[in-house]
């Protein structure tokens, strides 16, 4: 890791990214993969990249991404998180503007866990009255 870069985590449900921000032309790698190859769905991609939408620094940053756990939907998440929390500790002015659009809290939303004498978190088994 150079002096220029920037490591930062982010996290969603069980998912975790460590994100280093490095000066460069804009490249995007997760996990080794170009972004694009990654994330089969456009939204999931958009998401990575709305953090430097807000920002207007979409071709000033290179990102390199290392992500595990949970599905691609809570990785999205934990990799925006990450990249806000980056672009703020290169520039403390940005952090006005993720926080407008709700990309610097933590989601805290996880699934609930399984209670015993039920077959799910939430559901009952069968009630006969007689």
């Amino acid at each position: 890791m150079s002096t220029n870069s920037t490591l930062k985590v982010g996290r969603r449900k069980t998912s975790t990214a460590r994100v280093i921000l490095t000066s460069g032309k804009g490249t995007i790698k997760i996990n080794n993969k170009d972004a694009k190859d990654y994330f089969r769905t456009e939204n999931l991609f958009q998401e990575v990249l709305l953090p430097l939408k807000i920002t207007n620094t979409l071709g000033t940053y290179d990102i390199d991404v290392n992500v595990s756990g949970g599905g691609f939907t809570g990785q999205a998440g934990a990799i925006s998180l990450g990249i806000s929390r980056a672009l703020v500790e290169n520039n403390a002015e940005l952090k006005s503007s993720l926080r407008k659009e709700g990309l610097m809290t933590r989601d805290p939303r996880a699934v609930e866990r399984k209670k015993c004498g039920q077959p799910k978190a939430r559901k009952k088994f069968q009630f006969s009255k007689r």
